[in-house]
């Protein structure tokens, strides 16, 4: 492995950590806050659109620094967002919390995604991606269980404080382990100029589509599950486990057998996951084995995501990754926000239907989109695209062109 995804992967792992850890331990915050459940749900929704609004400007504003230099910046607003959150005596102020380290990890991902793909081979890119997107996957197998074992033996607060220990673990790998990095960047309209293209936007909308059907649900696993805070340690464990094996094999099968089937599978099997758990909530031994695949299958589509992107336009490929991101929080948000909506009508276990359906929707339009393309020839494959790719990869040694 590029010892320079190392550190990349260490910042999204701390990110990863604040960002999932917040759905495991929600019940707790309503309570000890006195807020209803769904309003707490919102701090996953404002945490989501602050990132989808903020990534692209991030990058732009900072185009022209050390991507070093920016990375730190990034963990600076991380660090201070988690410290805020930490303390907050009251809902708004852990609100407050959750923008600011929403700025950070919203200039961080971008650059450090755009880092993995502009430093690999076109044949290794679903791998290199992989490494950095596994940052999250392994919090989602090590940092959320601890969460969720913090706040079952301490607090939510105590949790809160965990992510601050993990954003300076980071710092210290960013400073520590990265060369310094100066490349040409992309002003705001630049980054926004591949909207234009109708190919882009649908993909963009499909991980949009992707990411909503699954936090429809997972925001509010805590109470969707039905086993308690206390075997929500062993839920999350399990989930944490499948997300980093199912990150891991989406990388090697989309650099074997292309992107758009490993995305249809990914769809297809999550569509069956999240309408099931309606009847199985409240069975742990059931629940458990739910996790297992909804944590292999609930990344299966980011990295096939990412690599289409990077095919479509390699030349443009940091500036696609960076409104992928924005594309999967603005998912993050709409899920939050459309479950909380959903438990006003619905017990939290019955929003897995609600979730199933806009699987199913994301599923009908990504199965469109792949076969308006493969009939126009224009979804180019990897080997097709390898030559451009090379040349993107040339274009920036050791960096990300962002």
């Amino acid at each position: 492995m590029d010892r320079r995804l190392l550190p990349l992967a260490v910042g999204t792992f701390a990110i990863g950590t604040d960002g999932f850890v917040i759905a495991g331990i929600l019940p707790s915050i309503a309570r000890s806050l006195d807020v209803p459940l769904a309003t707490a749900g919102q701090l996953v929704t404002v945490f989501a659109i602050t990132y989808a609004v903020f990534a692209p400007v991030a990058g732009a504003v900072s185009a022209n620094l050390d991507r070093r230099l920016a990375l730190i910046v990034a963990l600076g607003f991380f660090l201070a967002g988690g410290l805020l959150t930490a303390v907050a005596p009251t809902y708004g102020v852990l609100l407050t919390g959750r923008v600011i380290g929403a700025l950070g990890s919203a200039m961080f991902t971008p650059i450090a995604t755009g880092v993995a793909a502009a430093v690999s081979a076109p044949e290794r890119r679903g791998k290199a991606l992989a490494v950095v997107t596994g940052g999250m996957t392994v919090a989602s197998a090590l940092g959320v269980p601890a969460g969720a074992l913090v706040n079952d033996v301490l607090d939510w607060r105590a949790v809160r404080w965990l992510v601050v220990v993990l954003g300076v673990a980071a710092l210290l790998g960013v400073l520590l382990a990265l060369p310094s990095l100066r490349l040409p960047g992309a002003g705001l309209r630049e980054r926004l100029g591949p909207l234009r293209d109708p190919r882009a936007l649908g993909i963009l909308l499909v991980t949009l589509l992707y990411m909503a059907a699954g936090w429809t649900l997972f925001t509010y696993i805590g109470e969707s599950v039905g086993v308690g805070e206390t075997a929500m340690t062993a839920v999350m464990w399990v989930w944490g486990v499948g997300s980093v094996a199912g990150n891991v094999l989406a990388g090697r099968v989309t650099d074997r057998r292309g992107p758009v089937p490993v995305l249809m599978v990914g769809l297809g099997v999550m569509v069956v996951v999240l309408g099931v758990l309606p009847l199985l909530t409240g069975n742990l031994p059931l629940v458990i084995a739910w996790a297992l695949v909804y944590g292999f299958f609930g990344w299966f589509a980011v990295v096939p995501q990412q690599v289409r992107l990077t095919l479509l336009a390699p030349e443009a490929a940091t500036v696609l990754l960076g409104l992928n991101s924005s594309a999967l929080y603005l998912g993050v948000a709409a899920g939050g926000a459309i479950g909380g909506i959903g438990l006003g009508w619905v017990h939290a276990s019955g929003l897995g239907y609600l979730a199933a359906g806009i699987g199913l929707l994301t599923l009908v339009i990504a199965a469109l989109g792949a076969q308006g393309r493969r009939s126009t020839r224009s979804e180019p494959s990897a080997s097709d695209s390898q030559p451009e790719a090379t040349s993107m990869t040339a274009k920036a040694p050791g960096g990300n062109p962002s």
